[in-house]
């Protein structure tokens, strides 16, 4: 099935080219401290706010701090959110959604009911008050992401585990005394993943826009760490005659999630036997 998930996905070559992008961005983000020139937070006020050119291939900010450098480590701060937030959510919305799926009942009924009170509240609002109650950091934007963020998992593995759970693999798997825990980690789970992924793919892109919001509303990763969303904080005050400092960041957050949804959209799309 993964072959030719494959094959129908590099049919696609926008999602080829996003699938490329991000490794690139990825590698850039890993490889930033080899990569860069200058250290991320040394104020240089001689070069404050000046334009592109050749020693500042994105010009630098208001104290002098090259930019491609900061955004270069931030792009290790937003994409280290961003998989960390959704692997959280993935293991909780997996498991709460396998459990729920496998064994229904009351236990369905009490992971449904969890699920919809999580889903009664704006999900940007939550966010903001679990980070809001304590210290506004990497590990807690990271934590408040995941562990809001898992809903969408636990339904679509809720209702992959209601349609697998009878099928004669299964069955069969039950009638050789299998465990309950072996026949939905071993049996179950990996043939409920598929719509999972593709949930994951655009859960990323999700994490990477509140991470940046969250950074620019001042109550993401503490100073003087950058992020994409924190450097475009501070272009709001230069906006006027520093433009590169909402360009060059603004640019990296729409190609980013968008190449992420691109991905995310094509992997759909080749999972679907009816798209051939």
């Amino acid at each position: 099935m993964w072959r030719i998930t494959w094959r129908r996905f590099v049919r696609s070559k926008l999602a080829v080219v996003a699938l490329v992008y991000i490794g690139i961005i990825t590698f850039i983000a890993i490889a930033a401290p080899l990569l860069s020139r200058y250290d991320p937070n040394a104020v240089d006020l001689i070069h404050r706010l000046h334009g592109p050119d050749a020693l500042h291939r994105f010009g630098t900010d208001e104290l002098g701090r090259d930019v491609l450098t900061r955004m270069m480590y931030g792009a290790r701060v937003s994409l280290t959110i961003a998989f960390s937030a959704t692997a959280i959510s993935l293991i909780v919305g997996s498991l709460l959604g396998a459990v729920a799926g496998y064994y229904g009942g009351a236990m369905d009924w009490i992971v449904s009911r969890l699920i919809e009170i999580v889903l009664c509240f704006p999900f940007l609002f939550l966010i903001l008050g679990i980070v809001a109650l304590f210290n506004p950091s990497m590990t807690t934007i990271l934590v408040a992401l995941g562990l809001t963020s898992w809903t969408t998992e636990a339904r679509f593995i809720r209702g992959e585990f209601l349609k697998v759970r009878e099928m004669d693999f299964a069955q069969a798997a039950r009638a050789s005394g299998a465990r309950d825990g072996r026949i939905i980690f071993r049996h179950l789970l990996p043939n409920a993943l598929a719509p999972v992924l593709v949930a994951a793919s655009f859960g990323v892109a999700n994490a990477i826009l509140f991470e940046s919001a969250l950074s620019f509303l001042g109550l993401g990763v503490a100073p003087p760490m950058a992020s994409w969303g924190s450097i475009l904080s501070v272009a709001e005050e230069f906006i006027d005659y520093a433009w590169w400092l909402v360009i060059f960041p603004g640019m990296a957050i729409f190609t980013t999630v968008a190449a992420f949804n691109i991905v995310g959209d094509r992997f759909r799309d080749a999972l679907d036997p009816r798209s051939e």
